[in-house]
């Protein structure tokens, strides 16, 4: 079982910023396109962000685009998730996951613990 540890979250004013951070192994980093999702409290994990193993492409859910970017440091075997202009909405549980670059939870091999996002009006 491979671990994936997030970190980073917090409280936050809407407005605000705040980056995540998920720090896994060198082999599950140089095997696995890296993904973000998120779940808030009563409803589905929703998909975020995924780069790929490369760090060559990027996806984002396309209400997300423009305010949140995924990145890796492949020295840190770590994944980053920047987030900007934070909104209530954007209150949850913020799950890392390591597996091909897809959309749904489904094809991720691999999930961190996950880190609480809370985003103040």
């Amino acid at each position: 079982q491979e671990e994936l540890v997030e970190s980073g979250g917090g409280l936050v004013q809407a407005g605000g910023s705040l980056r995540l951070s998920c720090a896994t192994s060198e082999r599950t980093f140089s095997t696995y396109a890296m993904g973000w999702f998120r779940q808030a409290a009563g409803k589905e994990r929703e998909f975020v962000a995924v780069i790929s193993w490369s760090g060559g492409g990027t996806w984002y859910a396309d209400d997300l685009k423009g305010r949140f970017t995924i990145s890796r440091d492949n020295a840190k075997n770590t994944v980053y998730l920047q987030m900007n202009n934070l909104k209530p909405e954007d209150t949850a549980i913020y799950y890392c996951a390591a597996g091909v670059a897809a959309t749904t939870p489904e094809g991720y091999r691999y999930w961190g613990q996950g880190t609480q996002v809370t985003v103040s009006s």
